[in-house]
C-alpha cells in the first residue's frame, strides 16, 4: 500500500516539473539566465523522472537499484520507448553542471528541447494513463 501511495505522490511532483519544464520550452527565445533555469528545471524534472519509474516498477513487483537499472527495466517493459535517449540524458546530466561556460549551456538547451523533453513528455503521458 506504501508503494502506491509513494510512486502516486512521486508522479504528482514529477508532472509539476515537467509542467514548468514545458514553460522554458515554450518560450520562443532565451537569455543566458533562462537557459541556466531551464538546464536546472532539466536536472529536477529528470532525477523525478526516474525516481518516478523506480517507484512504479517496484510498486509493479520488479526490484531495480540504480537510475541505469530503472532505465532499462522500463524500456524493457516498454514504459520507455526509447532507452537510448534516457541513458544518454542519465551520462550528460553531470556535464551540465557546467552551464558556467554558454557553449555548453547552448548545448544543452537544445539536447534538452530536440531529444529529451519529447520523452519525458511521453512518459509522464503513460504514467498517467
Amino acid at each position: 500500500m506504501n508503494q502506491d501511495i509513494r510512486w502516486k505522490q512521486r508522479l504528482s511532483n514529477f508532472k509539476k516539473a515537467t509542467t514548468q519544464l514545458t514553460e522554458f520550452i515554450e518560450k520562443d527565445s532565451l537569455n543566458k539566465f533562462e537557459v541556466q533555469g531551464l538546464i536546472q528545471c532539466f536536472e529536477y524534472t529528470f532525477e523525478l523522472a526516474w525516481k518516478t519509474m523506480k517507484d512504479y516498477l517496484e510498486f509493479e513487483g520488479y526490484e531495480v537499484k540504480s537510475p541505469r537499472a530503472t532505465i532499462q527495466t522500463a524500456f524493457q517493459i516498454e514504459l520507455l520507448t526509447d532507452g537510448h535517449i534516457w541513458i544518454d540524458a542519465l551520462e550528460k546530466r553531470n556535464l551540465m553542471a557546467h552551464t558556467y561556460d554558454e557553449e555548453v549551456a547552448k548545448q544543452a538547451e537544445q539536447l534538452i528541447k530536440i531529444s529529451y523533453y519529447p520523452v519525458i513528455k511521453e512518459l509522464l503521458g503513460k504514467l498517467e494513463g
